[in-house]
């Protein structure tokens, strides 16, 4: 793993271009609820990618930042 930019603490995970990994589409919903403590109103098991599709959001940080789910 490559080191951060200055002013990041710590290793993140990255592609071989530099950019940081994307969260796997197949992490279950479950994950993420307890992650951001969010109520998607979906099934816990429920694929990442699947709700991206249903939601028409294009990544979990554009689904985190959206209203959906906010307790």
């Amino acid at each position: 793993m490559a080191k951060d930019a200055p002013g990041m603490r710590g290793y993140r995970p990255r592609n071989e271009n530099g950019q940081l990994r994307d969260t796997r589409d197949d992490k279950h919903v479950g994950t993420l609820e307890k992650q951001y403590r969010r109520d998607f109103g979906v099934r816990d098991d429920m694929h990442v990618g699947t709700l991206l599709k249903e939601t028409g959001m294009s990544s979990v940080n554009d689904l985190i930042q959206s209203d959906i789910g906010k307790k």
